[in-house]
C-alpha cells in the first residue's frame, strides 16, 4: 500500500527530555541485583499498575477458542456471534490474531501466543515490564492482561511499513524522531549493564549445548563462532556507544504509520537496555527489549535499525538493499538533531555511523544465533537454517570492511 503524497511534513527537530534512571526499570537480568539498594520514581509518566493474569492457555495450534475465551473477559459487552477475527502471518516467534467486532476495527484486541520454547529466547516478565514502561511514555499500546503463555494488547491503525515506506523522505524523518524519542527513555545518568552480550552469550551457549550435534554443514563450527563472539565483544566494547533502551526488532512491518495522525510507531517486539547503536542496523515487536549500545535493532543500536534488507522482513533478505553511506549518514543526522535539540556535527554524525556499521556486526551474529535455536525448537513454517547461514554469511562478509572503520578524530 503507497504511502499517501499528502502525509504532513514532520516537525522541527525537539528537544526530548531526559529522565532520571531507575535501577527497577531496567529489567534485565544482570541488573536486578542492582535493584536491592532501592530507588525512586523517576520524574515523567507514572509507573503502570499491575496488568491482569487470566489462568488460559491457548492451543497454539488452534488459537481462536482460546482467544474468543479471553475476549469473554476482556470485553464481557461484545457478544461472541459478532466477534469477528483475524489472523496475522508476518511473525515467525509468535502467533497473533485481532478480535474486533466493529468493521472499522477501532476497539480491537490483540492476542499473541508465545511460539514454542521462546521462554529460551525472551524473558516474558521482563517483556511484560518493558511493554509497560514504553507504554507510560507513549511508545507503545496498551496491554490489557497476560495469560499462561501469551498477552492481549491494543491493535494499533495504520499501515505497516515496506521498504519502500521506509525510503520516503517524510516516514524516513519520523522514524529517525520515534527511535530518538525511545532511545531517551532512562538515557541519562548511571544505567545498568547492556544486556547485549548477556544474551548472546545465553544464546551461544544453548547453540553449542543442545543443537550442535544437528548443525547444518553450512553453519559455521562452534569453535569458530566461540572466538568470534570472543572478538565481537572486545571489538566493540571499545567504541564507547551509549547504553539505551533499545527495540531490537525493527523490521519494516514493526514500524506502523498513522497518516492521519502524522505519526510513526513502533510496534511491540523485542525492547531492552542495549548499545545504542544496536538498533539502528537491526533491519530484521517488543520481545527482546532491553538496554544496549546505540550503536547496534533490528534486530534491532540506533537508527539502522530500520534498513531494509528484506521486502517483509526476513523472507527474502537481499543486502542489495542496505542504504548508501549518503542515506546513512541523513538519517543520523535527523535522529541525533532530535535527541540532542540542537545543532549536530559532521564529527557527531560520522562517529554514530562508524558505530552503527559496527555494531551491524552484532546484529548479524545474534539473529543467526536466534535462528538456529528457533529452527531447533520452533512449530512456525520458516526456514529459519536458511535465515541463520544468510547472517552468518553476511557477518562474514562485512567484518573486514567494517572492523576497518575508524572513529574521526
Amino acid at each position: 500500500m503507497a504511502v499517501p503524497p499528502s502525509a504532513p511534513q514532520p516537525r522541527a527537530s525537539f528537544h526530548l527530555r531526559r529522565h532520571t534512571p531507575c535501577p527497577q526499570c531496567s529489567w534485565g537480568m544482570e541488573e536486578k541485583a542492582a535493584a536491592s539498594a532501592g530507588c525512586r520514581e523517576p520524574p515523567g509518566p507514572p509507573r503502570a499498575a499491575a496488568v491482569a493474569y487470566f489462568g488460559i492457555s491457548v492451543d497454539p495450534d488452534d488459537i481462536l477458542p482460546g482467544a474468543l475465551s479471553l475476549i469473554q473477559e476482556l470485553r464481557p459487552h461484545w457478544k461472541p456471534e459478532q466477534v469477528r477475527t483475524k489472523r496475522f502471518t508476518d511473525g515467525i516467534t509468535n502467533k497473533l490474531v485481532a478480535c474486533y467486532v466493529e468493521e472499522d476495527m477501532q476497539d480491537c484486541v490483540l492476542v499473541r501466543v508465545y511460539g514454542e520454547r521462546t521462554e529460551l529466547l525472551v524473558d516474558r516478565e521482563n517483556e511484560v515490564r518493558n511493554f509497560q514502561l514504553l507504554r507510560a511514555h507513549g511508545c507503545a499500546p496498551r496491554l490489557y492482561c497476560t495469560f499462561q503463555n501469551g498477552l492481549c494488547y491494543e491493535y494499533m491503525q495504520g499501515v505497516a511499513l515496506g521498504p519502500e515506506h521506509i525510503r520516503e523522505p517524510r516516514l524516513f524523518r519520523l522514524i529517525a524522531l520515534e527511535m530518538a524519542k525511545i532511545h531517551t527513555i532512562h538515557a541519562n545518568g548511571s544505567l545498568p549493564k547492556p544486556t547485549l552480550w548477556h544474551k548472546m552469550h545465553n544464546y551461544f551457549t544453548l547453540v553449542k549445548n543442545e543443537i550442535n550435534p544437528s548443525l547444518s554443514a553450512d553453519v559455521p563450527k562452534v569453535e569458530v563462532l566461540e572466538r568470534e563472539l570472543a572478538w565481537l565483544k572486545e571489538h566493540l566494547s571499545q567504541l564507547e556507544s551509549p547504553v539505551v533502551f533499545c527495540h531490537n526488532d525493527l523490521l519494516c512491518k514493526n514500524i506502523i504509520y498513522d497518516s492521519i495522525k502524522g505519526m510513526a510507531f513502533l510496534a511491540p517486539g523485542h525492547c531492552g537496555f542495549f548499545h545504542h547503536a544496536r538498533d539502528e542496523l537491526v533491519v530484521l515487536g517488543w520481545q527482546l527489549e532491553g538496554y544496549g549500545g546505540a550503536g547496534r535493532n533490528q534486530s534491532h543500536p540506533i537508527p539502522t535499525c530500520v534498513w531494509p534488507a528484506s521486502p517483509s522482513g526476513v523472507n527474502e533478505v537481499d543486502y542489495c538493499l542496505y542504504p548508501a553511506r549518503e542515506t546513512q549518514l541523513q538519517w543520523l543526522h535527523y535522529y541525533l538533531q532530535a535527541q540532542k535539540g540542537m545543532a549536530v556535527t559532521p564529527r557527531e554524525v560520522e562517529r554514530l555511523y562508524v558505530q552503527v556499521n559496527k555494531f551491524a556486526l552484532a546484529s548479524h551474529f545474534f539473529w543467526a544465533l536466534w535462528a538456529l535455536i528457533q529452527n531447533q525448537y520452533s512449530t512456525i513454517h520458516f526456514d529459519f537454517l536458511r535465515y541463520a547461514v544468510i547472517r552468518f554469511n553476511q557477518y562474514f562478509k562485512v567484518k573486514p570492511q567494517v572492523s576497518a572503520l575508524e572513529m574521526p578524530k
